[in-house]
């Protein structure tokens, strides 16, 4: 199977999963569930449930164990850029080609979906669905916490927001940022296949890490290379707001070089698996190659 076959099947599965996860009546307090479904289903790539699926892959973990997983991931993932979004945060009106979720529904409501995504995703985790093994699913929720909080993704957005009004940012202040805010939940995608399969996640996170500044450093050169229309978000934003990026401290060229070295250092370290790592392999070079 291809990448692309692989990505399109992932997410699939995962929009079905994620909707018999949030049955639009199951819950009592339905306009939270509406901004949920409004902000998880059918929403993004799915990019991040394909590195959990094909990392489990790897240790011929059952798939509906990676799914519910990835599901998981994707639920904080969603959470993430539903706060994101807010006004206190980016002040975005356009997310994935539609309004966000605080403008479709209202600010308050999306702060308590996105609370409700977050806490949802430990919910999915801890079920003996996820894996028989209470040592295992005990595992899967600590990465994912450590992943999601202060040492992790709340991490990298805080210190995001000091750079708004922070001066001389170099480029490793950029790369501790972004190995937060978004490399941390690259790294948890792919520890939990190997968390599922009871294997070394070693190589997968020297993997991960890679992928994770390269994707960054893939978003910076689409803010400017691309445009709103293309990418369903504003450009140019962290420009605006006085905030380095990969492109102004390496400049255009340097940065694509940056990424395309970072990939072929992702893919080295999949080597152990051989050919059973092909869909991970294409995974690092889509991530530099993407378009939005």
């Amino acid at each position: 199977m291809s990448f692309q076959q692989a990505l399109g099947a992932t997410a699939a599965e995962i929009d079905a999963l994620l909707d018999r996860l949030l049955p639009p009546d199951a819950f009592p307090a339905p306009r939270v569930t509406a901004a949920m479904r409004y902000a998880a289903l059918g929403q993004g790539k799915r990019l991040r449930p394909l590195l959990v699926a094909e990392s489990a892959a790897l240790f011929a973990v059952p798939r509906e164990r990676a799914l519910r997983a990835g599901a998981a991931l994707e639920c904080v993932h969603c959470y993430s850029l539903v706060h994101d979004d807010l006004p206190a945060m980016d002040d975005d009106d356009l997310r994935r080609g539609k309004p966000t979720t605080h403008k479709a529904f209202d600010e308050a409501t999306a702060i308590l979906a996105g609370d409700a995504l977050l806490t949802y995703a430990f919910d999915i985790l801890s079920g003996a669905e996820t894996h028989p093994d209470a040592t295992v699913r005990l595992k899967l929720v600590s990465s994912l916490a450590k992943a999601a909080g202060v040492a992790g993704m709340v991490g990298g957005q805080a210190l995001d927001i000091e750079a708004e009004t922070r001066t001389g940012a170099g480029l490793s202040d950029i790369v501790l940022i972004q190995s937060l805010k978004t490399g941390a939940l690259f790294r948890h995608a792919c520890e939990a296949g190997a968390i599922l399969g009871g294997a070394d996640p070693a190589p997968l996170l020297r993997y991960a890490e890679k992928i994770g500044l390269a994707f960054q450093i893939a978003d910076d050169i689409l803010d400017v290379e691309s445009t709103p229309d293309a990418l369903g978000k504003a450009t140019q934003k962290d420009k605006g707001m006085g905030k380095a990026t990969f492109v102004d401290l390496l400049g255009m060229a340097e940065a694509k070089a940056r990424a395309a070295a970072l990939v072929d250092e992702a893919t080295a370290s999949l080597a152990v698996y051989g050919d059973r790592a092909a869909v991970l392999n294409e995974a690092a070079r889509f991530i530099v190659e993407r378009r939005k």
